[in-house]
């Protein structure tokens, strides 16, 4: 970190705003490339404000539209290369059931994603993984190869690559000012960088960044409670960390669905959280009122009594983590439609960090002016009608 009196003068070939996963995967490919890159972070290192931190994140094969489900073995195998380059362990896998109702069409997307994904009925999940109780008319269909990244520790091993390839990363250097242009000039709380492509990576701030260039992007910040519920049994069969991942499809009760991971950050709890939030303003995210009801709690509060009844019904311990959400929770991954050699990568919506390999490398490729390896069709900026405005 710069001193703050210490003001920073240079010239990059690429600024990366936001060392969250996305833009530190980002940056990890644009050195890799040769390029001088600069990542920027406007926390010190490591923070808990945004939506890259904790540790674990699930990850998974399965996915309803084939443009992700595409993307996962180029996932896979960047994770899998990124463990090699630093000799650590990131990625255990655990499997991950997916439980709805039978013939739910979400749940059969998700089976033909697998190709012949594995249907187990009540009977045979209660068998195979003790800790889980279906609800009559309801099934589960199990991806084998998923499991759980451990997120921390991917950061910092993606930051880490990028170091040893000659990136700079400067951190407590919060971006004040973007100007556009032939090169782009940023300007941060301790210094003036210039480059001749800037990627902004910034999650929930994305929106504030990209308004006074002209860009009115939906972007819709979501507050989320992470919480983890206690094993009734410490090591009772099928709970806590000998665990599958799980997620909910088509629940009446739950329509944004529910996800779950095993036992990782503390010992004898499981993480279990609603996929979905209360919008928040990202620089207020930690005033929550006392006595402002939580019916994202009640919500899983009744969940895990019909479907986890070894874990005990409140949680033992709540955090907090951003989403940033998109209309149709499909990613912005595209050029600004004013100043091509501004790349945005944003509204990853809760489902992006195991997809930050793939991410990282497209955004690097739009960058420099490659052909993407991915289909970029459904991340357009211009999908969302009205985002172009006049730039202050």
């Amino acid at each position: 970190m710069a001193a703050p009196s210490q003001t920073q003068k240079a010239t990059y070939d690429v600024i990366v705003i936001g060392a969250g996963i996305q833009g530190s995967f980002t940056a990890y490919h644009l050195a890799k490339c040769h390029r001088n890159t600069l990542l920027l972070e406007q926390f010190l290192l490591p923070h808990s404000r945004g939506s890259s931190h904790g540790q674990s994140r699930i990850i998974r094969s399965a996915y309803p539209q084939e443009y992700y489900s595409r993307m996962m073995p180029d996932s896979f195998r960047l994770w899998q290369q990124l463990e090699a380059e630093t000799g650590t362990t990131l990625y255990r896998q655990t499997g991950l059931v997916m439980l709805g109702p039978a013939g739910d069409p979400g749940l059969e997307a998700y089976r033909r994603s697998l190709g012949d994904g594995q249907i187990l009925d009540a009977a045979a999940l209660a068998q195979r993984f003790p800790g889980f109780r279906l609800q009559a008319g309801e099934v589960a269909v199990l991806d084998s190869t998923a499991g759980v990244l451990f997120a921390d520790r991917a950061l910092r091993a993606v930051q880490e690559v990028f170091r040893r390839h000659g990136g700079t990363l400067r951190d407590g250097e919060k971006v004040l000012r973007i100007e556009p242009g032939a090169t782009v000039t940023v300007t941060t709380t301790a210094g003036v960088y210039r480059a001749p492509r800037l990627i902004i990576t910034a999650g929930a701030w994305t929106g504030a960044f990209v308004e006074p260039l002209g860009l009115r992007l939906p972007l819709q910040p979501l507050r989320i409670d992470v919480c983890y519920w206690r094993e009734k049994q410490p090591g009772s069969a099928g709970m806590g960390s000998v665990s599958p991942c799980f997620l909910t499809l088509g629940l009446s009760q739950a329509p944004h669905g529910i996800y779950g991971l095993p036992s990782l950050e503390y010992p004898g709890l499981m993480k279990v959280c609603h996929h979905h939030g209360s919008p928040t303003d990202p620089e207020k995210r930690d005033q929550v009122l006392s006595g402002v009801p939580r019916p994202d709690i009640a919500l899983l509060s009744s969940f895990i009594s019909s479907y986890l009844p070894g874990l005990e019904p409140q949680p033992a311990v709540m955090e907090t983590c951003l989403y940033t959400n998109t209309p149709d929770e499909d990613f912005i991954l595209d050029r600004h439609p004013k100043f091509c050699n501004i790349v945005i990568g944003a509204g990853f919506s809760g489902h992006g960090f195991k997809l930050a390999p793939v991410v990282g490398k497209l955004l690097c490729e739009l960058s420099l002016g490659e052909e993407p390896s991915h289909n970029m069709a459904p991340f357009a900026i211009t999908r969302f009608p009205g985002v172009l405005g006049a730039a202050q």
